[in-house]
């Protein structure tokens, strides 16, 4: 997928789908929702930015964002602004509000200065959260929170066991 070559290359943080997807699965494609700007480091925009697809920030953005998809923020991407997405991936620096409408992931390089708002969120350990979490409001009615440590297996098993209950 378009994802992987400008990720970490694991789609499953992306999509929710293993990366042993089928090529049928992941043409790239704007229908398929595959990655289709690309902010690269160095990059500076303000302003409203709106999208249908999968969009990658590295550069710095200010203002405001909206999405029918995923926005990722990369480890070098700054975002000061106020994001609306379906998915949120941040690696890198957001300072407003996130309002995700499927998920928010977290990776350990992530900070986040601003509340989140979403049904499902994944927080790698190391990641940096100022702000309040709300999960709720999902048309499903069920919000998870999913937890990812980097211990060893049997710590991982106990908090995987913790964590689900």
């Amino acid at each position: 997928m378009a994802i992987n070559a400008f990720g970490r290359g694991r789609e499953s943080d992306y999509e929710g789908q293993p990366s042993s997807s089928s090529p049928s699965s992941s043409s790239g494609s704007a229908a398929s929702g595959g990655l289709t700007a690309f902010i690269d480091q160095g990059s500076e925009f303000e302003g409203k930015l709106s999208f249908r697809d999968t969009v990658r920030i590295d550069g710095c953005f200010r203002g405001e964002i909206t999405s029918e998809n995923t926005l990722i923020v990369g480890e070098s991407g700054e975002i000061d602004a106020e994001i609306r997405s379906k998915t949120v991936v941040v690696s890198g620096t957001v300072h407003g509000n996130v309002i995700a409408e499927a998920k928010v992931v977290l990776h350990k390089s992530a900070h986040v200065e601003g509340d989140i708002q979403t049904p499902s969120i994944v927080v790698e350990e190391g990641a940096m959260i100022t702000g309040k979490i709300s999960m709720g409001g999902s048309k499903s009615g069920s919000a998870s929170l999913k937890a990812v440590t980097s211990t060893s297996k049997s710590d991982d098993e106990d908090a995987t066991k913790s964590t689900n209950g």
